[in-house]
């Protein structure tokens, strides 16, 4: 049911450098995942289905990315006149200076008085860019049960993964500690990314810990307010049930894709389906016509989106809406987003393409990686509306721009 004293701030502005040519055009929320969602879509789908329909969208790189990823929150029951979607960005100031958002914590510090001003209770804030399914209902209950002034969500990733989050310390439910990143993790307990905020308290504390700057030392959540929160000693962690992946990284974006995949094997088990018609993904895109699968076509493990025409062969594969694999053409173990077209007797294997790229006929583009899944060093990445040339060869590793120009 709605919950009008709930805030939902939905953090969606990043750039996210590390996924390189993939996010030269676009704010990684915006980035497609398989096949025919956006990141953004599984945010914003837990908070449809939380009853949560009071949605701040924060907005800053590639602005129209997300705005076109949104289309007025409609896929999302969001456009109303009262409460629903509304767009945050960052603002030039009446003295000339401008806001630019440092961090996460200084976005939330750079619009205190819009929130202030719209005087929820609780704030519900996260970030825009992860794949995972939650109910924040439980979260809420758990927050006010007990007694929080902030509940951090939490999730257990392998030791290895732990170093590219950030680690909390908790003991008897009480987060005690927080390390951004550190080099040797001892635990892979990390936050989601997912906090529920005391208004009064955050602004507070975010007030406090400014003093007479302009908030951009904030930086992100785990740098100063974080720790400032958990030394008030009413920071609660809730451990998020099933399956959570950042996925800022091409290696993690890749994985997450194969997981989806194992999810729609037959007699195979996984976290990660997005066929669960209790708690379906929203989102918003055109109506395009069926896929077409030629008689020539080999289609083994995959997922092919509609207007997908495939006279090839793919194999443990996503296809983006309206990609193209002619006859001859084998794609493996890859990624393409919308529209791609793979010429005849060209190979793919260990490929993130994005939107419009062609690879040109008896083309070879990536190859075998030395583990079950490549590393960020052994996937190829190509740009929108990248040329790959007849007969050419583009190495396990290669970034290729939207010009063609490799990196």
């Amino acid at each position: 049911m709605p919950r009008p004293d709930v805030l939902a701030l939905v953090l969606a502005g990043g750039q996210g450098s590390r996924m390189d040519v993939l996010s030269d055009d676009r704010a990684k929320p915006a980035l497609p995942f398989a096949g025919v969602y956006r990141l953004l879509d599984f945010a914003l789908s837990n908070l449809r289905h939380s009853g949560i329909d009071d949605v701040w969208v924060f907005v800053q790189y590639e602005t129209q990315s997300i705005l076109d990823v949104l289309a007025g929150g409609r896929a999302w029951d969001l456009d109303r006149s009262h409460g629903g979607l509304r767009i945050v960005s960052p603002q030039q100031e009446s003295d000339g200076d401008a806001s630019w958002h440092q961090g996460n914590a200084h976005a939330l510090y750079a619009h205190r008085e819009l929130i202030a001003g719209a005087a929820p209770r609780t704030l519900l804030v996260m970030s825009a860019d992860h794949v995972y399914k939650l109910d924040y209902t439980e979260v809420l209950e758990r927050h006010r049960d007990g007694d929080a002034e902030v509940t951090v969500v939490t999730t257990t990733v392998p030791p290895a993964q732990a170093s590219h989050h950030a680690v909390v310390e908790v003991q008897d439910g009480l987060v005690t500690g927080v390390a951004v990143k550190p080099d040797d993790p001892r635990h892979g307990r990390v936050a989601t990314e997912v906090f529920v905020y005391d208004t009064e308290v955050v602004l507070a504390v975010l007030d406090e810990l400014a003093g007479a700057g302009d908030g951009g030392e904030l930086g992100d959540f785990g740098d100063r307010l974080l720790p400032a929160l958990i030394e008030r000693g009413r920071v609660r962690a809730f451990d998020l049930p099933g399956y959570w992946k950042d996925v800022g990284r091409p290696e993690a974006y890749f994985e997450a894709h194969r997981d989806v995949l194992v999810a729609r094997g037959r007699d195979r088990q996984s976290d990660l389906r997005l066929d669960d018609a209790s708690w379906p993904i929203l989102t918003h895109d055109v109506p395009r016509m069926p896929a077409y699968l030629e008689p020539s076509a080999r289609v083994v493990d995959s997922l092919i989106s509609p207007a997908c025409r495939v006279a090839g062969r793919v194999e443990r594969s996503v296809l983006g809406p309206g990609t193209v694999v002619e006859a001859g053409a084998v794609v493996r173990d890859s990624v393409l987003f919308a529209d791609v077209i793979v010429r005849a007797g060209a190979r793919l294997r260990h490929a993130i393409v994005d939107d419009r790229a062609v690879v040109g006929a008896d083309a070879r583009v990536g190859g075998r990686a030395r583990g079950e899944l490549p590393t960020d060093a052994e996937l190829v990445l190509i740009g929108a509306d990248a040329r790959i040339a007849a007969e050419a060869t583009v190495q396990p590793g290669d970034r290729v721009a939207r010009r063609g120009r490799r990196r």
